[in-house]
């Protein structure tokens, strides 16, 4: 009889073990920081649609329209938070093609997180040792702007998401001047008071299968100087959630993934949302003050969500999920953790909310 896979933490901190020892051995240690950057994109018709949504669901603000031959896009932004590249392709090749869609993803084939950029203080020695790796990036050399360098891998073979890596060579973020023109227009910031409340990026959550867990996760840390930090296993729905951080960054990496074969091929709510919508990310968590009010507001202004509010000031931890957007199917999450909280999520929370993604 063929024993049932199942994911072992023993057996992912062996590997995370060893690329901690690789990341110091090859020099890799120092090279790279904390989230610049997140790439979504969207279809060609909806990139309007999409940043006035963004816009009214989060703290954000319009940035910059954009456009080039191949695709329009616009920056939204907010102090002390990663960026987000709203694209639109509008013609050539699309890397992310060849990932399965699910039934409720496939009327909006394009749309997806498609990379999360992080900072580089040294992009030509860090691609020399990432492809000597065998990493493989989606353009032969680094691409060079008056204000950046830049590279980004082929999709992952375990989580379908990729990473690029920006070095800045100005005063900062600046995505006009190569690829990128400005366009010429631009989108007002809804003014709403609930609005205030949120504030910046705090984590998003990629949905990878239980097989690919210790992969992905190993592989986010091979091309990061993060740090796995955590596994949080819901046993009766199937599910691990699993933590990377960099100290002294805003911004954590969530991998979720299957514990391992479900029971009787039932599967649990993560392998469900996989054949659902494909290997993407599932959701953006946004940090949320007087969060009572913001999901008052939210629901108010007709946001829809999978859950109400979970956790207390007493846990330490309040979230809650909305449904899928309608213009890029992201889930939003909004999160308070409060004065004296010293961990990053609950199990109970965890839990709950993970139980809350049967409703999408």
């Amino acid at each position: 009889m063929v024993a049932k896979f199942r994911n072992d933490d023993s057996v992912l901190l062996k590997r995370v073990e060893q690329v901690m020892l690789q990341r110091k051995g090859l020099g890799l240690e120092g090279l790279v920081g904390g989230l610049e950057t997140v790439v979504l994109n969207v279809e060609p018709d909806r990139l309007k649609d999409a940043a006035v949504e963004f816009l009214d669901t989060s703290g954000y603000f319009f940035g910059t329209a954009l456009d080039s031959p191949g695709a329009s896009a616009c920056v939204l932004e907010l102090p002390g938070s990663a960026d987000f590249l709203l694209t639109a392709r509008k013609s050539g090749p699309n890397p992310f093609d060849a990932e399965p869609k699910g039934p409720k993803s496939t009327h909006l084939p394009h749309t997806r997180v498609e990379a999360m950029v992080f900072l580089c203080h040294d992009l030509e020695r860090f691609v020399a040792l990432q492809k000597a790796r065998g990493v493989r990036f989606m353009s032969p050399e680094i691409l060079r702007s008056e204000a950046s360098l830049f590279i980004q891998t082929e999709p992952s073979k375990h989580s379908a998401l990729s990473y690029g890596f920006v070095q800045w060579l100005g005063a900062g973020r600046q995505y006009d001047g190569g690829y990128f023109r400005e366009a010429g227009w631009s989108l007002p910031k809804p003014d709403k008071a609930h609005l205030r409340n949120i504030g910046v990026f705090d984590h998003a959550s990629v949905r990878v299968r239980a097989r690919e867990r210790d992969d992905a996760i190993v592989e986010f840390l091979e091309l990061t100087d993060y740090d796995y930090s955590m596994s949080l296993y819901v046993d009766n729905l199937n599910s691990i959630t699993n933590v990377a951080r960099l100290p002294g960054e805003v911004y954590a990496m969530v991998i979720t993934s299957g514990l391992g074969e479900a029971a009787g091929g039932q599967p649990g709510p993560t392998e469900k949302f996989i054949e659902n919508y494909g290997r993407r990310i599932h959701h953006l968590a946004f940090r949320t003050e007087r969060i009572e009010q913001t999901f008052a507001g939210l629901k108010a202004a007709g946001m829809e969500f999978l859950v109400e509010l979970v956790g207390s000031p007493e846990e330490g931890l309040r979230q809650t999920f909305s449904r899928p957007l309608p213009n890029t199917l992201v889930v939003n999450e909004y999160i308070k953790r409060y004065d004296g909280f010293d961990g990053f999520f609950t199990k109970s929370n965890v839990t709950l909310l993970t139980k809350a993604t049967e409703n999408q």
